[in-house]
């Protein structure tokens, strides 16, 4: 289980990322929304989705969710 944020912030692309508690790219807390404790990034980023509808996973912490 691990402490989810997505960056309030988007990329260049649109998508709000998100992030593990421990990446090393999460956003400064005050541009974090945190989403909760979850069992997987896929579940992380379907909560982020309920906040901004363009959300993917970060590449670095969250690859199993991260798409093109």
């Amino acid at each position: 289980m691990e402490h989810y944020y997505v960056n309030k912030i988007a990329q260049a692309n649109g998508d709000h990322e998100v992030h593990t508690d421990s990446c090393s790219h999460k956003p400064d807390t005050v541009n974090a929304l945190y989403l909760g404790v979850f069992e997987n990034c896929a579940n992380a980023v379907k909560e982020a989705k309920k906040y901004y509808s363009k959300s993917n996973g970060c590449y670095y912490c969250c690859k199993a969710c991260h798409t093109s």
